[in-house]
């Protein structure tokens, strides 16, 4: 299971929401997980309110 956290400390470096979008797609892609768990909320400034579904959509969207 691919949780949140572990993609925020592996990207450290990321400076968005957006970058995290698009890191979170290419992570899931790359791994292969099958599930996604959201266990912190992203720090970022632009981090919009619909963030959970943007994410999910995200990692759903490699497939």
């Amino acid at each position: 299971m691919l949780q949140l956290s572990q993609v925020l400390i592996a990207n450290q470096e990321l400076q968005s929401f957006t970058e995290l979008e698009q890191a979170l797609k290419d992570y899931a892609g790359a791994t292969g997980e099958m599930f996604f768990q959201i266990d912190v909320k992203p720090h970022y400034p632009d981090t919009p309110d619909n963030w959970e579904d943007r994410l999910e959509a995200a990692f759903s969207s490699y497939r």
